[in-house]
Parts: C-alpha cells; sequence; structure tokens
C-alpha cells in the first residue's frame, strides 16, 4: 500500500489540524461514546507536539524520532500550558480554570496558533507516519498482541480464567525467538512497532485486572487522592495544609498526576481511576520504543531489539511501575533527554530547546528520576573534563539549568516537601554508613541479587539462576566493551554514561541504605536504560571466544536460551503452569491467599470501595473518627473514600472506640480474617471486644461498618 503524501503542503497541514478540532470538539460536546475518547486521546496525545517539531523545525529527527517527541512534546505541552492556564485564569478570577471548557479553547487556541505559524512560514510538512509498507500483514499481525492482551485480561476479569494470557505470553516468547533468528519473518524495520507492542501487551495484561487501582506495593492510592482533589477542583495548587504531611506535598508538586490526569479525564471524559490504568501505561509503553531509539544507534537494530525486550520483560516494568504514574511520565523525558543528549546530527539550538523542554517536564513529573539524571550529568562532565574530552552533548550550561530548575521548583511548591525529602533521605543513608560491615542494611532485595538469601523453592532457584546470568552478562559486556573485545565502540558520551550506571549500580550494593531510598527493583529498573545492551555484548564477548567464525548464531543461541526463560519466570509463566506460589495478579490472583492479593500485591476488592463510597457519602468524615486497618486506611478509604489517613486511627487489639466513632473492616478483616495493625498481624477475632459494644450500620458480604452503639440514631 503506497503513502498517501510524501509531504502535505503547509495549507494542507492547517485544514488538517482545522479537521481535526471541529472533530474534537464535536465529539466532546455531544460527548459522543467512544469517539471522544479514541480521537481525543490521539489527537492530545500527538498532535501538539508533531506541531511544535515543525515550529522548532527538527527535519533532522527519522520517522520513530518524529514519534517519539511529539509524545513527549505533547505530554510536556499538556502539562506546561495546563500550568499557565491554572495560575493565568485564577489570577484573573477563574476559580476552576482546569474546568472542561477553558482549557478546551486554550489549548485548541494555542495548537491552532502553531499550526497558523507554519503556515505563514509556507513550508511543506512531512506526515507524522509515512512508512509505505504499512499496514503489511506482519505488522497487522503485530498489533493483535495488544489486542489479545486486552481480551485476556477482560476473560480473567469475568471467568477467573488465564488461558489467553497464557497464549499471549508464549506468543510474545515466539516473536521474540522469530526477531532473533529471522530478519526476513521480522524484518528490522518492524522492530519498533514489535517493541510497541510487546510494551503495550504486557502492561496491559497487568493493568486492566480489575475495576480499580492495583498499588503493587506503590503509591498509587496516594497520587489517585492527589488526582481526586485537583480534579474536584478544577484547580491544582502549589501549596496544601501542612498537616497533610509531606508524602502529599511531593506528590502534588507533580504536574504528571495532578494536571496532566486532570486534563485527560476531564476532555475525554475517562473516569479518574481508567485514566491510570488505560492512558498512562500507553504513554509508559514509549518508554521502551525511546531506548531502542537510543540503543539503535550503538549497537545496530537487531541487538536494539534484544536489549528492548529484556527491559520490558524484567517484572517491575509491568508491575511495581503500575503503581508510579508519575514515574512512568517521567521515564518518558529521561530516555527523551538521552535521545536529545546523544543525537549528534541535531541543531545546537534544537538540543537546547528540547533540552530546556524535556527537562522542566522531568523535574514536575518525578523527583528522583530528575535526581538521577542531575547525577548522571553532573559526574558526566567531571569525567569528561578528566579525561580531557570535552562534549558538545553534555555542557555545562544544561547542568545549570537543570539544577536551577530543578531546585526552584522543589522548593517553591507544596512547602518544598521534596526539597525537604532529599535532605532527609540524605540523613538516613549517611546515619547508616556504620553498618556497612551489616549485609542486612542493604536491603532484602539487594541480598536477594546477590544470592545471600534462600529461595523458597526449586523453581525460584531457577528463576534467579538466569537473573544472574542476565546480570553476569551485563558485567562480561560491558568488561569486553573495555578490553575491545566487542566489534562495537560506543562513543565517548555514552560510554561515560553507562560506566556511571555500572558505580551506581555498585554503590546501590555497597552503600548501606541507599537502595532503601527509591528501592532496588526500581534503581536497577532505571540503570537498564543504560546497562540492558551489555547483556547482548556481553553474550558476544562469549560467544567470540567460542568460535569467531560463527559469534552471531552461537550469540542468538545463547540469548535466546537465557532470555526466553527469564521471560518465562518474570512473568510468573512457569510458577503458574506448575502450581507454585506465584505473584502475577493476572495469571494467578485465583488461587492467592487473601493477604497476598489484597495486602502484599494491593488488590482492592469492589466491596471496599463501594464501603468506602458510602462511608465518605453518610457520614461527615470531617468530624467523624475512622479507625481502620493498615491496608484499608492507605487504599480504599484513601483513593476512593478521599480520607486521609491522619484522619484515620489504626485498628489494633488495643483500639478504643469513642462515642460517635466508627470502624471500618475491609475484606482482608471480614473474610480472610485478618488485621494489619502495622506491626503485627491480627486475627480478626481478637477486635470483638471493640466491637460488642457497636452496632453494624453497613454491611455488603465483604466490607462492614460499625458505629459506637450510643450513637446509633445519629448514623
Amino acid at each position: 500500500m503506497n503513502s498517501i503524501l510524501v509531504k502535505w503542503k503547509s495549507r494542507d497541514f492547517l485544514v488538517i489540524i482545522l479537521f481535526l478540532q471541529l472533530v474534537a470538539y464535536a465529539t466532546v460536546f455531544f460527548d459522543v461514546p467512544v469517539a471522544r475518547q479514541v480521537i481525543g486521546f490521539i489527537y492530545l496525545t500527538f498532535v501538539p507536539g508533531f506541531v511544535i517539531t515543525k515550529l522548532l523545525k527538527l527535519d533532522e529527527l527519522d520517522g520513530l524520532e518524529t514519534i517519539l517527541f511529539s509524545v513527549a512534546l505533547s505530554v510536556a505541552f499538556l502539562m506546561l500550558a495546563g500550568l499557565s492556564i491554572n495560575e493565568f485564569c485564577f489570577l484573573f478570577g477563574a476559580l476552576q480554570p482546569l474546568s472542561l471548557t477553558p482549557s478546551m479553547i486554550i489549548l485548541n487556541s494555542l495548537i491552532l496558533i502553531g499550526g497558523v505559524l507554519i503556515y505563514l512560514r509556507s513550508e511543506d510538512v512531512k506526515p507524522l507516519v509515512d512508512d509505505s509498507s504499512w499496514p503489511s500483514p506482519s505488522a497487522l499481525l503485530l498489533v493483535c498482541l495488544p489486542i489479545l492482551s486486552v481480551v485476556g485480561a477482560m476473560w480473567v476479569n469475568a471467568y477467573g480464567n488465564n488461558l489467553i494470557l497464557l497464549s499471549m505470553i508464549i506468543a510474545i516468547s515466539l516473536l521474540f525467538a522469530i526477531g532473533v533468528t529471522s530478519k526476513k519473518l521480522l524484518p528490522s524495520k518492524l522492530h519498533p512497532l514489535a517493541v510497541l507492542m510487546i510494551a503495550i501487551s504486557l502492561l496491559y495484561h497487568v493493568s486492566l485486572i480489575s475495576k480499580y487501582i492495583v498499588s503493587f506495593g506503590s503509591d498509587v492510592p496516594f497520587e489517585y487522592f492527589i488526582f481526586k482533589t485537583t480534579q474536584n477542583t478544577a484547580h491544582w495548587s502549589s501549596t496544601l495544609p501542612s498537616l497533610w504531611g509531606a508524602q502529599y506535598g511531593r506528590i502534588n508538586a507533580m504536574l504528571s498526576v495532578t494536571i496532566l490526569p486532570t486534563f485527560y479525564s476531564g476532555l475525554l471524559n475517562i473516569d479518574a481511576t481508567w485514566v491510570f490504568k488505560t492512558l498512562f501505561p500507553l504513554i509508559f509503553s514509549f518508554v521502551s520504543l525511546g531506548l531502542y531509539g537510543v540503543w539503535r544507534t550503538y549497537v545496530g537494530k537487531e541487538y536494539a531489539f534484544i536489549s528492548a525486550f529484556l527491559f520490558v520483560a524484567q517484572s517491575t516494568f509491568y508491575t511495581e511501575m503500575l503503581g508510579l504514574n508519575r514515574q512512568m511520565v517521567g521515564e518518558l523525558f529521561f530516555v527523551l533527554l538521552l535521545l536529545v543528549i546523544l543525537k549528534k546530527e541535531m541543531k545546537p539550538i534544537n538540543k537546547t530547546v528540547c533540552f530546556m523542554i524535556f527537562g522542566f517536564a522531568l523535574v514536575v513529573s518525578h523527583y528522583a528520576l530528575a535526581e538521577i539524571f542531575l547525577f548522571f550529568i553532573l559526574f558526566a562532565l567531571i569525567s569528561l573534563i578528566v579525561l580531557k574530552r570535552p562534549s558538545s552533548n553534555i555542557t555545562v550550561g544544561m547542568f545549570i539549568f537543570f539544577f536551577a530548575v530543578m531546585f526552584t521548583w522543589y522548593i517553591y511548591t507544596s512547602g518544598s516537601s521534596v526539597f525537604d525529602s532529599f535532605l532527609e533521605f540524605g540523613d538516613n543513608v549517611y546515619q547508616q554508613l556504620g553498618e556497612f560491615s551489616d549485609p542486612a542494611s542493604r536491603g532484602e532485595t539487594v541480598l536477594r541479587g546477590l544470592g545471600m538469601e534462600e529461595p523458597p523453592s526449586i523453581w525460584n532457584a531457577i528463576s534467579r539462576t538466569f537473573a544472574y546470568i542476565t546480570q553476569g552478562l551485563i558485567v562480561v559486556g560491558f568488561v569486553g566493551l573495555i578490553l575491545k573485545r566487542t566489534k562495537i565502540h560506543f562513543q565517548v558520551d555514552y560510554f561515560v554514561l553507562s560506566s556511571e550506571a555500572m558505580a551506581l549500580l555498585a554503590m546501590l550494593i555497597l552503600v548501606p541504605g541507599l537502595a532503601n531510598t527509591l528501592n532496588m527493583t526500581r534503581f536497577y529498573h532505571i540503570l537498564l536504560f543504560f546497562l540492558a545492551p551489555f547483556c547482548v555484548l556481553g553474550a558476544e564477548t562469549l560467544a567470540r571466544f567460542v568460535s569467531k567464525q560463527k559469534t552471531q548464531i552461537i550469540t542468538s543461541i545463547l540469548l535466546l536460551a537465557v532470555l526466553t526463560p527469564y521471560f518465562f519466570f518474570q512473568t510468573d509463566f512457569i510458577y503458574e503452569v506448575t502450581g507454585s506460589e506465584s505473584w502475577s495478579l493476572p495469571l494467578s490472583m485465583h488461587r492467592m491467599n487473601g493477604y497476598m492479593l489484597y495486602r502484599a500485591i494491593g488488590y482492592i476488592p469492589e466491596q471496599n470501595v463501594f464501603g468506602a463510597h458510602w462511608l465518605s457519602r453518610y457520614l461527615d468524615t470531617q468530624y467523624t473518627q475512622v479507625h481502620a486497618d493498615m491496608d484499608s486506611r492507605h487504599k480504599p478509604l484513601l483513593a476512593y473514600g478521599l480520607i486521609l489517613p491522619s484522619k484515620i486511627n489504626v485498628l489494633s487489639n488495643i483500639t478504643k472506640v469513642e462515642k460517635g466513632e466508627v470502624i471500618y473492616l475491609g475484606r482482608l478483616n471480614v473474610v480472610s480474617g485478618i488485621v494489619d495493625s502495622g506491626s503485627m498481624l491480627l486475627n480478626s477475632s481478637e477486635l470483638s471486644f471493640a466491637l460488642s459494644d457497636m452496632s453494624k450500620i453497613y454491611s455488603n458480604g465483604g466490607c462492614e461498618v460499625y458505629k459506637n452503639i450510643a450513637t446509633t440514631g445519629d448514623a
């Protein structure tokens, strides 16, 4: 099928923008189901950024890079334009500046102005997608993967049957094997699409389980609370009441979980929960595509495909990250900053402007990632100076700009809670330096990664073995690159950044308490941005020792032999088919006990949500003291009851309930008979003394609410 046009005339491009805006207005104001969501998301996520790429004349970008820049610039545009709308409209008396009408009109006006400026320059515009091979049968088959993922997740939700998802995991492994062994069946021009489809499939097969958010031990209930607070008032406040605490302040300072989801939810008419469960994973999937774009320059398209597979195969990508929406958005800008820094063909002015946009967007998306990025460019500058290899890609000006923006934003928003947290985390690490000789000070994850923790079963031992092999290949690849045992040689900028990643990994293992500042699994996930290609290079290095004539074949066999079982173990496929203990929510939730499902993984039962809604609707929670265990306190009551934990007393076996106060019991308490008091797990029967003088005022079979019997008539 031939491409529609090689280039659009500037007039045609302006007409297309006007047409898209008319369609957007029509679908929004007539609230056309499906069309409003699909067309609106595509319009908001691609068009603003594409217009900006043309305004900046980023002609040096190829097709893949144009898509990446369009998505990242669009998301940055929504956050920065939203910030401007929020501040200026509020300044002029608009109490709800982020409501639908002003947001829609101002955003479309800004996009239209960009289109008019392009038209006035009378320059032809290359389409966002201009590939004569699309749609090919192979490409259409790749698109079926996410469909299989979505249908499989729905099947699990409806019938508790995971057969479709198991088939999807097998299909992904077969696709990977084809990509490694056959250039004919999966040509390199389809590698970007394959990477994107695999990423979306893995993310959706987990995120679409349940109608409600799942925390995976992370901060999504707090993010959801802050998001709903912004959405309900249609205004983002840079300050928060002091009693809310530092954790809320840190999250509130991030536009990625305040203004951005408020725009998407309002303009597309999507429930807040589904913004986090569908749109954010879709945006996050472009991180893998961006890494492929970075790596292909250094290791080639085939090795970049394999490296991207390793990145998405690691379980943190599609489990823990789904509970960290601000980090998902932040990683998009992190990888685009790497792309900007490492792309030598970019004009200096374009490099500077894009660095400033993506730098600011990263700062207002995720504070930990911003701090890590600052660390990387600072030590890269120092290393390049020491090596007497000055670079035009990483400059002092970049560091000064990023440092100034970062600390200005973190000091002057949300009562400087982010800045205070930096100091607190640094002090915690300093206090633990005296425990250097104690291995336990590194945390359980580090000990497990070093093989110092006994595996609970033979399958866990095998799984860890394959994980250790991937890590060993990374080390071998890095050493092989230094000793020039590979055909591939990195430019000095990427080599310095990769060396810093290896150094940081060593520090996380050696320095007590450092890994606990973010969580070792999240650190490793971020370090794979730099280190994943070294796994492939490690396999090549070993293959060259075996046979220099058959290096390519041996490398492919070794990578298939390691990464395929690694993927099956990371997705918990092996644990499910063998009936072993599994932590996979989509594959094994049907056989999990209550504590693992509700407390450890963070699955919120529907009964808990209904109970939280009822409690916040029929009781004045501002003046009524609530007692609940830690699970209910930090999940349903916070996210869906919108009740601050500071308003909730932790339930225990010594709880004393005063007149008018209530006890909220979730499914973990009512059905599983477990109460998480924070310091210990209790049996629900131990609460009988507290419930004896109380009246049950709500029950739905999985959630119960009790109120002091002396004031039953007030309920």
